[in-house]
Protein backbone atom coordinates (compact mmCIF):
# COMPACT_ATOMS: atom_id res chain seq x y z
CA UNK A 1 0.00 0.00 0.00
CA UNK A 2 1.27 3.65 -0.88
CA UNK A 3 0.99 7.00 0.28
CA UNK A 4 1.32 9.58 -1.09
CA UNK A 5 0.74 13.75 -0.88
CA UNK A 6 -2.45 14.65 -2.28
CA UNK A 7 -3.79 18.16 -2.53
CA UNK A 8 -7.19 19.02 -1.05
CA UNK A 9 -8.51 20.23 -4.45
CA UNK A 10 -6.79 16.66 -5.57
CA UNK A 11 -8.57 14.84 -2.30
CA UNK A 12 -12.30 16.24 -3.49
CA UNK A 13 -11.51 15.24 -6.75
CA UNK A 14 -10.62 11.53 -5.80
CA UNK A 15 -13.55 11.51 -3.12
CA UNK A 16 -15.91 12.54 -5.94
CA UNK A 17 -14.90 9.97 -8.55
CA UNK A 18 -14.86 7.74 -6.05
CA UNK A 19 -18.52 8.23 -5.00
CA UNK A 20 -19.47 8.08 -8.27
CA UNK A 21 -17.58 4.98 -8.84
CA UNK A 22 -19.43 2.94 -5.87
CA UNK A 23 -22.49 4.03 -6.77
CA UNK A 24 -22.36 2.63 -10.14
CA UNK A 25 -20.82 -0.32 -8.73
CA UNK A 26 -23.83 -0.48 -6.53
CA UNK A 27 -26.58 -0.39 -8.96
CA UNK A 28 -24.88 -2.48 -11.70
CA UNK A 29 -24.63 -5.03 -8.60
CA UNK A 30 -27.92 -4.61 -7.87
CA UNK A 31 -29.55 -4.90 -11.35
CA UNK A 32 -32.46 -7.49 -11.96
CA UNK A 33 -32.93 -10.20 -14.44
CA UNK A 34 -36.42 -9.51 -14.77
CA UNK A 35 -36.87 -8.94 -18.62
CA UNK A 36 -40.13 -8.86 -21.12
CA UNK A 37 -41.08 -9.06 -24.50
CA UNK A 38 -44.62 -8.55 -26.13
CA UNK A 39 -46.21 -8.00 -29.51
CA UNK A 40 -46.20 -3.94 -29.91
CA UNK A 41 -48.94 -3.94 -32.11
CA UNK A 42 -51.63 -5.57 -29.62
CA UNK A 43 -54.15 -3.15 -28.48
CA UNK A 44 -54.06 -4.50 -24.55
CA UNK A 45 -56.16 -1.52 -23.13
CA UNK A 46 -59.43 -3.71 -24.11
CA UNK A 47 -57.98 -6.38 -21.71
CA UNK A 48 -60.32 -7.14 -18.78
CA UNK A 49 -61.07 -10.61 -18.02
CA UNK A 50 -58.30 -13.43 -17.47
CA UNK A 51 -58.38 -16.87 -16.60
CA UNK A 52 -54.76 -18.80 -15.57
CA UNK A 53 -54.30 -22.23 -17.30
CA UNK A 54 -53.66 -25.61 -15.33
CA UNK A 55 -50.32 -26.00 -15.61
CA UNK A 56 -48.61 -29.69 -16.06
CA UNK A 57 -45.67 -31.23 -14.97
CA UNK A 58 -44.13 -29.16 -12.47
CA UNK A 59 -41.16 -30.65 -10.07
CA UNK A 60 -42.54 -28.84 -7.01
CA UNK A 61 -45.76 -28.30 -6.41
CA UNK A 62 -46.14 -26.10 -3.58
CA UNK A 63 -44.15 -23.50 -5.85
CA UNK A 64 -46.80 -24.21 -8.78
CA UNK A 65 -49.93 -23.15 -6.67
CA UNK A 66 -47.79 -20.24 -4.67
CA UNK A 67 -47.41 -19.21 -8.06
CA UNK A 68 -50.39 -19.34 -9.38
CA UNK A 69 -52.37 -17.64 -6.26
CA UNK A 70 -49.78 -14.66 -6.43
CA UNK A 71 -50.54 -14.30 -10.49
CA UNK A 72 -54.54 -14.13 -9.34
CA UNK A 73 -54.00 -11.72 -6.82
CA UNK A 74 -51.58 -9.45 -8.63
CA UNK A 75 -53.80 -9.31 -11.93
CA UNK A 76 -57.28 -8.84 -9.73
CA UNK A 77 -55.06 -5.64 -7.83
CA UNK A 78 -54.14 -4.17 -11.60
CA UNK A 79 -58.11 -4.07 -11.86
CA UNK A 80 -58.43 -7.16 -13.84
CA UNK A 81 -60.98 -10.25 -12.81
CA UNK A 82 -61.16 -13.82 -13.03
CA UNK A 83 -62.97 -15.68 -15.34
CA UNK A 84 -63.86 -19.17 -16.17
CA UNK A 85 -67.02 -18.57 -18.84
CA UNK A 86 -66.57 -19.15 -22.39
CA UNK A 87 -66.75 -15.48 -23.55
CA UNK A 88 -63.32 -14.83 -25.33
CA UNK A 89 -63.99 -11.05 -25.93
CA UNK A 90 -61.92 -8.84 -23.72
CA UNK A 91 -60.38 -12.24 -21.98
CA UNK A 92 -56.82 -13.28 -21.74
CA UNK A 93 -55.64 -16.50 -20.28
CA UNK A 94 -52.38 -16.72 -18.22
CA UNK A 95 -49.73 -19.41 -18.57
CA UNK A 96 -46.60 -20.10 -16.20
CA UNK A 97 -43.41 -21.86 -16.01
CA UNK A 98 -41.35 -22.14 -13.17
CA UNK A 99 -37.44 -23.91 -13.73
CA UNK A 100 -35.03 -24.34 -10.11
CA UNK A 101 -31.64 -25.12 -11.47
CA UNK A 102 -28.16 -25.02 -9.56
CA UNK A 103 -25.85 -22.16 -10.71
CA UNK A 104 -22.46 -21.62 -9.78
CA UNK A 105 -22.03 -19.98 -6.76
CA UNK A 106 -19.87 -16.43 -7.28
CA UNK A 107 -16.70 -16.40 -6.10
CA UNK A 108 -16.83 -13.09 -4.52
CA UNK A 109 -14.55 -10.58 -5.80
CA UNK A 110 -14.56 -7.19 -4.15
CA UNK A 111 -12.55 -4.23 -4.91
CA UNK A 112 -12.32 -1.36 -2.21
CA UNK A 113 -10.82 2.34 -3.22
CA UNK A 114 -10.39 4.58 -0.25
CA UNK A 115 -8.72 8.35 0.45
CA UNK A 116 -7.90 10.06 4.01
CA UNK A 117 -5.77 12.71 5.41
CA UNK A 118 -3.58 12.61 8.50
CA UNK A 119 -3.01 15.95 9.08
CA UNK A 120 -1.62 17.80 6.70
CA UNK A 121 -0.93 14.76 4.55
CA UNK A 122 -3.65 12.78 2.46
CA UNK A 123 -3.44 9.20 0.59
CA UNK A 124 -5.80 7.14 -1.65
CA UNK A 125 -5.22 3.51 -1.75
CA UNK A 126 -6.54 0.35 -3.50
CA UNK A 127 -7.55 -3.17 -2.26
CA UNK A 128 -9.07 -6.08 -3.00
CA UNK A 129 -10.99 -9.51 -1.85
CA UNK A 130 -11.73 -12.72 -3.28
CA UNK A 131 -14.30 -14.37 -1.22
CA UNK A 132 -14.08 -18.44 -1.42
CA UNK A 133 -17.19 -19.58 -1.15
CA UNK A 134 -17.90 -22.36 1.45
CA UNK A 135 -19.57 -25.49 1.61
CA UNK A 136 -21.69 -26.19 -1.88
CA UNK A 137 -20.19 -24.43 -4.77
CA UNK A 138 -23.92 -24.16 -6.29
CA UNK A 139 -26.79 -22.08 -5.31
CA UNK A 140 -30.27 -23.36 -6.35
CA UNK A 141 -31.88 -20.26 -8.56
CA UNK A 142 -35.78 -20.35 -9.32
CA UNK A 143 -36.88 -18.77 -12.63
CA UNK A 144 -40.29 -17.61 -13.11
CA UNK A 145 -41.86 -17.03 -16.47
CA UNK A 146 -45.13 -15.73 -17.38
CA UNK A 147 -47.48 -15.93 -20.33
CA UNK A 148 -50.09 -13.75 -21.60
CA UNK A 149 -52.25 -15.65 -23.94
CA UNK A 150 -54.78 -13.92 -26.25
CA UNK A 151 -57.88 -15.90 -26.07
CA UNK A 152 -59.07 -15.47 -29.56
CA UNK A 153 -56.48 -16.74 -31.43
CA UNK A 154 -54.91 -18.25 -28.45
CA UNK A 155 -51.14 -16.35 -29.21
CA UNK A 156 -48.52 -14.96 -27.16
CA UNK A 157 -49.24 -11.43 -26.45
CA UNK A 158 -46.95 -10.79 -23.49
CA UNK A 159 -44.06 -12.75 -21.73
CA UNK A 160 -42.14 -11.70 -18.86
CA UNK A 161 -39.49 -13.77 -16.85
CA UNK A 162 -37.47 -13.29 -13.69
CA UNK A 163 -35.35 -15.09 -11.49
CA UNK A 164 -34.17 -15.40 -7.55
CA UNK A 165 -32.47 -16.66 -5.03
CA UNK A 166 -33.58 -20.16 -4.06
CA UNK A 167 -31.40 -20.98 -1.31
CA UNK A 168 -33.66 -19.97 1.41
CA UNK A 169 -36.32 -21.09 4.37
CA UNK A 170 -39.72 -21.48 3.27
CA UNK A 171 -41.43 -18.61 4.62
CA UNK A 172 -38.41 -17.06 2.79
CA UNK A 173 -38.97 -18.76 -0.47
CA UNK A 174 -42.76 -17.74 -0.22
CA UNK A 175 -42.06 -14.42 0.39
CA UNK A 176 -39.36 -14.39 -2.21
CA UNK A 177 -41.55 -15.90 -5.05
CA UNK A 178 -44.49 -13.35 -4.17
CA UNK A 179 -42.00 -10.16 -4.48
CA UNK A 180 -40.86 -11.78 -8.09
CA UNK A 181 -44.69 -12.70 -9.49
CA UNK A 182 -45.62 -8.79 -8.75
CA UNK A 183 -42.68 -7.74 -9.97
CA UNK A 184 -43.00 -9.64 -13.25
CA UNK A 185 -46.56 -8.67 -13.71
CA UNK A 186 -46.00 -4.66 -12.68
CA UNK A 187 -44.74 -4.81 -16.78
CA UNK A 188 -48.29 -6.19 -17.93
CA UNK A 189 -49.84 -4.21 -19.81
CA UNK A 190 -46.83 -2.82 -21.17
CA UNK A 191 -46.91 0.93 -21.26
Amino acid sequence: MHFFKVSANCRHSLKSSLLVLLTSMALLGCSSTLKQDYDILYDFSQLKYFSILEVHSIDDPFIAERVAKDIHQALTKQGFSASNNTETSHRFFVNYAIKTEDNPKSAGLSIGLGTGTWGNNGGASIGTNIGVPIGSNTAKVLTIQIDIIDSIDNRLIWRGTDSLDFDLSTTEKAQKTTQTVYKILSQFPPK
